[in-house]
């Protein structure tokens, strides 16, 4: 009989926990993936992350990786189609990933046929990042093995729903389900189980590990936080992003200003602003996590922020959430 710790994700992947570190620009680094992993759980690499923060091209970080641990690992893609160059990039990624025996994916926006392709002839999985109902039909309908369920309390781009609503809504789907976003420690990581998720994934814990290489004052930004401190700003991507509020949050304001606003519903404005603040934002939190308050603070954040009392290392995090999904399944 499968337990809490025992799961369609964990059968899929061949990892004992079922648990995955979201990918995080600018948060994932080599050491924090390869530390996930090696505990049970699985840690899933940002490209972005790797190249533009910590100075590591995919292939070199994979190794990086693969030298501290040969637990399986995951990549994420995004694949929204708005900039070329990217899509050319994010190919590229693929087939990096691929050849160093990477074999989970996690897939974001756009449509996943082209990934699903390449990683079922080698084998692999993917799951795809979904925030309601219509777009995991859409993602099944390009050959996804998996959803990836983002609710309202996430960091980063969030969604709208709740996590009990938003799992109602997918569970008769046919594929497993995991749930993210809000899970700051072990009771609400035991609650997502019983809810009848696959497994969980969390960004903002593993944010507050020791391996995370982020500047201290991120860290201490998220053990003081708390869930009524997170707010959504339009100001980094054109979309509402979940931040810590912070007084140069107050100051710049979380609205997009009327010409972006305006450009973001022009069919092919919308593009053009998006590049931008893609542009923006990827300078802007790479600064904030390497100087730390000595920047703008840009926190990304979520809601799991309430939870979250201690940095702890990612390897002790994977093993308490383990222990408790165990200790429920127990009782």
């Amino acid at each position: 009989m499968a337990t809490l710790n025992e799961t369609a994700l964990t059968k899929a992947l061949g990892i004992e926990v079922p648990l995955i570190c979201g990918a995080m620009y600018p948060c994932t680094n080599p050491e924090l993936v390869a530390a996930v992993s090696a505990a049970g759980g699985i840690g899933v690499v940002q490209p972005m992350s790797f190249a533009f923060v910590h100075g590591r091209d995919l292939r070199t970080g994979l190794r990086k990786v693969r030298a501290l641990t040969d637990r399986p690992i995951g990549l994420n893609l995004i694949i929204e189609k708005s900039a070329k160059a990217y899509e050319d990039r994010a190919r590229q990624w693929l087939d990096v990933a691929l050849e160093e025996g990477v074999r989970f994916f996690v897939t974001a926006l756009g449509k996943p046929d082209w990934v699903v392709k390449k990683v079922h002839a080698a084998g692999g999985v993917v799951y795809h990042d979904v925030t309601e109902r219509k777009w995991a039909v859409r993602a099944l309908d390009h050959g996804v093995d998996g959803l990836i369920a983002v609710n309202r309390k996430a960091g980063g781009h969030a969604g709208q729903q709740d996590p009990r609503v938003l799992y109602e809504s997918l569970a008769d789907l046919g594929v497993p389900v995991v749930g993210a976003g809000g899970v700051g420690d072990e009771a609400a990581f035991v609650d997502m189980l019983q809810m009848g998720y696959a497994g969980v994934q969390l960004g903002t814990r593993f944010i507050a590990s020791a391996e995370c290489a982020v500047h201290a004052d991120y860290k201490a930004a998220i053990l003081r936080a708390r869930a009524a401190d997170i707010v959504l700003t339009e100001k980094l991507s054109g979309v509402p992003v979940a931040v810590i509020r912070t007084p140069y949050i107050d100051k710049v304001g979380t609205k997009a200003g009327p010409i972006a606003r305006r450009l973001l519903r022009h069919p092919k404005g919308k593009h053009w602003m998006r590049t931008f603040y893609a542009v923006q934002s990827i300078w802007q939190l790479r600064q904030s996590v390497k100087k730390g308050n000595a920047y703008k603070d840009y926190w990304q954040a979520g809601q799991s922020v309430e939870g979250i009392d201690a940095v702890l290392p990612a390897g002790d995090i994977v093993r308490r959430f383990a222990a408790a999904a165990a200790a429920a399944e127990a009782a």
